[in-house]
């Protein structure tokens, strides 16, 4: 396999430097032709510098891209995917909550023109669990997504995410959100282009210091799907 890996990273730097080692002893060990393209989102910490100083001692193909403010998610996931010179190209959370020896499963599902991550098929194995809250709202969203945008899907948020990289960058450029519900645009676009999506089940355990603000986010997010169909509606999204 040859393939870009892009981590979007946020305030990221006592993180990425492990994250960044687990994906190159992968890498090299399954002998894959590799790059890895960090996207710091506006970090106010020292990501970019971690990430730079992992590249020269590990001598691994590591980018940083450095946005100059916090712009979303979506936003830098956008931006690595653009960046991205592999045919297949996989965004990952800098959290590593879903294990890189994943791509081993992912590896037998290449025909397919994009494979996600699931949390939520009865064979994915969740090894540390959302607290109560979160989780109920992990549990909501889905059905909301199926609802209105996404349709056979059962986790469109899972932060493990392969497509062909052809195909990944003609979705970005159409795309118009920059928050946690990127990946409900994407994945409607390429249901809405007639992409093939395989859904693979995950090993995934919850991080305590995700990003994501329980009140505020879930409700942004609700308001991306009505968006997402409004684009739609309006063609925004092209035929």
């Amino acid at each position: 396999m040859r393939l870009s890996i892009v981590i979007p990273a946020y305030n990221e730097e006592k993180r990425i430097r492990k994250t960044l080692t687990d994906i190159i002893a992968y890498c090299r060990k399954r002998n894959i032709v590799y790059e890895i393209i960090v996207v710091d989102d506006g970090s106010a910490d020292s990501t970019a510098s971690v990430a730079r100083n992992a590249a020269t001692q590990s001598k691994a193909p590591i980018r940083v891209i450095r946005g100059s403010s916090n712009e979303g998610k979506g936003s830098a996931v956008k931006k690595g995917i653009l960046a991205a010179k592999m045919p297949h190209v996989l965004f990952c959370d800098a959290d590593h909550s879903t294990p890189i020896h994943t791509l081993d499963v992912f590896s037998q599902y290449l025909k397919y023109d994009i494979v996600v991550g699931s949390r939520n098929l009865p064979e994915s194995k969740i090894t540390k669990p959302q607290p109560f809250l979160r989780s109920s709202m992990g549990k909501l969203f889905p059905l909301l997504v199926r609802m209105l945008g996404v349709k056979g899907i059962q986790d469109t948020q899972c932060g493990f995410k392969l497509f062909k990289t052809a195909i990944a960058k003609k979705l970005v450029k159409q795309q118009r959100l920059h928050g946690w519900a990127f990946d409900v645009e994407l994945l409607y676009l390429a249901q809405k282009h007639g992409y093939s999506i395989k859904e693979v089940p995950v090993s995934w355990r919850n991080d305590p210091n995700s990003k994501v603000r329980i009140l505020r986010d879930p409700m942004k997010m609700m308001l991306d799907l009505l968006r997402i169909r409004w684009n739609d509606v309006m063609g925004r999204y092209g035929k």
